[in-house]
């Protein structure tokens, strides 16, 4: 970030020094001085702005051009030496300040891109909590060893990967595993680093080292991604490759034909591509301000380019396509038992509970209009499951495995297992009904899906998550989503992102830290939702809003970016080409052509503003 920042100065400070140039220059011609040796008094201070400012400039630009890189700033850097050669400095200096501006739009609009390694560290606390006998000790994380007791407090970050020897209660994996529930931890049970603790206190014995657990593993990914992170082509070096050519043609051929070096100097000067240099940065930031009115932040501002290429769509599951908590979907009551009734006691005695399903009872209770009744000696013991008294009768929630373990005899009474998780309501000892969960389909999310392919020309749709087959297939069936990757790692994602984007430009879409090494590695990588910095910091993009109609909206404002810098870079380039016209017959000389194109900028700086005023953007999908 510093050294951006100190970058973005330097460039403002090559700005100001080749603008005092032009200044001197006109006030030592009107005081008259007499020439040093052979060169005019007042073309001294644009020499001087020249050398300062055009050779770190120009040999950026020929370091490209050994790298066979015929960008749309070679054309100026060969009319700057051009100018030099001739004398013409005052056309020279004109052209650097042209460079320069656009340099300076370009720096700008990358604004405020952070490391995603940094944020990566940054999330693991550098202080462990060791237990050694009947006392705490604080420990750098890097002194923790394999068979150490580490002490997790309520909402600490799990430091590294272990066994649960003491406690009782529940952590969030969600962002490293992809499954989207908080999972429940008792004694014997596996934890991994970088795992956020619910309410209770934890006791784990480390089973590996820090830099062998499994968020290291994921960071050093991470770090592979961004190492092996193809180099995009910008737009205006996409359009300045074909122009270059052109233009240095018609200008070699207007010397050939004049003999006049001069007219070489002024169709280059004319055809230095400043719409491109300046019009498509202008274009960039309109678009990057308008998406911050709406709720996306750009982090990468070549995403705006490259989203309206991408054929292939690739999303996470938990947190993208689904809400990312559980919902009670379905309740399986036996004869005896009504569903309205069964939900009422079972709310009830779930409002005493920390388990993460039991927000899902409360919000299903509230939304039936049913009230909650009084329940006396409640109780959550590990393995027994949360037990309470309503009006005499003995309520117990508890799971499958519990039920067929201490309950055999009810075992025959309960309904086949389906996709999902469920809990098993018992009252006074046998069995009441069961109820299912799921990571619930966003409203908005087959309207979404399904309009890709027609309306943005999407050729192939994905889903690679983390989470259960079972879970990833039901989602598929209902998005019509024929290509699912379930179970995956964040090694197993990154590499069918890596896989997918050498066949076509790709766009990944995902919330977790699992996520972050495909959101690196992938043409266009948009997060969703900004509770995580190390997934926001891997995206080129970030939604704010947790909506899939936000999303819409983005590949619209992309599309509408391109749109006008496509027209913004065409318009310039045309009007330039009537100008090299005119130059390569003689009508114009080279400070004319500068300042020429100095006009044509302003009609493409202009236009390339028409997004900052943009109020409307068409979305095809609502929230």
């Amino acid at each position: 970030m510093a050294g951006l920042r100190s970058f973005f100065n330097w460039q403002i400070g090559l700005l100001v020094i080749l603008l005092v140039a032009i200044v001197f220059y006109f006030l030592i011609g009107m005081a008259s001085f007499q020439p040093i040796h052979a060169i005019p008094a007042k073309d001294i201070p644009l020499l001087i702005g020249i050398i300062i400012c055009g050779v770190p400039l120009i040999f950026q630009i020929l370091f490209k051009l050994f790298k066979r890189d015929l960008g749309a700033d070679s054309l100026a850097a060969l009319a700057v030496i051009t100018a030099v050669y001739l004398g013409e400095y005052l056309a020279g200096t004109i052209v650097l300040l042209m460079i320069a501006s656009g340099e300076i739009l370009e720096t700008y609009a990358i604004g405020k891109a952070s490391s995603v390694l940094e944020a990566l560290a940054k999330r693991m606390p550098s202080i462990a909590h060791r237990k050694q006998k009947q006392s705490i000790e604080e420990i750098s994380i890097d002194k923790i060893q394999v068979g150490d007791y580490i002490v997790v407090y309520p909402h600490e970050t799990c430091p590294v990967d272990g066994i649960v020897v003491e406690g009782h209660g529940s952590m969030d994996e969600s962002y490293l595993t992809g499954e989207p529930y908080f999972v429940s931890k008792a004694p014997g049970v596996s934890v991994i680093s970088g795992a956020i603790n619910g309410e209770s206190l934890f006791v784990i014995q480390a089973t590996q080292l820090p830099q062998d657990s499994r968020y290291a593993k994921i960071m050093k990914v991470m770090e592979e991604s961004q190492q092996k992170r193809p180099k995009l082509r910008r737009l205006s070096d996409q359009l300045g490759a074909v122009f270059a050519p052109f233009a240095l043609i018609s200008a070699l051929l207007a010397w050939y034909v004049s003999d006049e070096p001069v007219r070489f100097l002024a169709v280059l000067v004319i055809a230095t591509p400043c719409p491109l240099l300046i019009g498509i940065p202008i274009a960039i930031i309109s678009a990057i301000s308008l998406s911050a009115k709406r709720g996306i932040i750009i982090k990468d501002p070549v995403v705006l380019e490259r989203l309206p290429t991408c054929k292939t769509a690739i999303f996470d599951k938990t947190g993208t396509l689904t809400y990312g908590r559980a919902e009670l979907e379905e309740i399986v009551s036996l004869p005896a038992f009504k569903n309205d009734h069964l939900l009422q006691k079972t709310a009830s005695l779930e409002r005493f509970s920390k388990h993460p399903l039991a927000e899902a009872v409360l919000k299903a209770a509230e939304k039936s209009g049913l009230t909650l009744l009084n329940v006396k000696r409640v109780s959550e013991n590990p393995g027994q499951g949360l037990l309470g008294t309503i009006n005499g009768k003995t309520i117990q929630i508890i799971s499958r495995k519990t039920l067929t373990r201490e309950y055999p005899d009810q075992v025959p009474y309960l309904p086949s297992p389906k996709p999902g998780m469920e809990s098993i309501i018992l009252i006074n000892n046998k069995l009441a009904g069961v109820f299912r969960f799921r990571d619930t389909l966003r409203h908005e999310g087959f309207s979404f899906i399904s309009h890709l392919a027609p309306i943005h020309q999407f050729t192939k749709i994905m889903i690679v998550s983390g989470d259960r087959l079972s879970e990833v297939e039901y989602l598929a069936k209902k998005l019509g989503i024929k290509e699912i990757y379930a179970g995956q790692t964040p090694e197993q994602k990154v590499e069918i992102v890596r896989q997918e984007a050498s066949k076509a430009p790709t766009l990944f879409m995902g919330d977790g830290i699992n996520d972050a090494p495909a959101l690196a590695a992938a043409t266009v990588g948009i997060a969703f939702g900004h509770q995580n910095i190390v997934t926001t910091e891997a995206a080129g993009a970030v939604i704010l809003e947790s909506s899939l109609a936000k999303v819409d909206e983005f590949i619209h404002i992309s599309a509408l970016m391109r749109q006008t810098a496509l027209i913004t870079a065409g318009g310039g380039m045309l009007l330039s080409v009537i100008g090299m016209y005119f130059a390569g017959i003689g009508m114009i000389q080279p400070v004319a052509g500068a300042l020429l194109q100095e006009g044509i900028d302003v009609l493409a700086i202009l236009y390339a503003l028409k997004l900052t005023w943009q109020s409307k953007i068409h979305v095809d999908i609502k929230d």
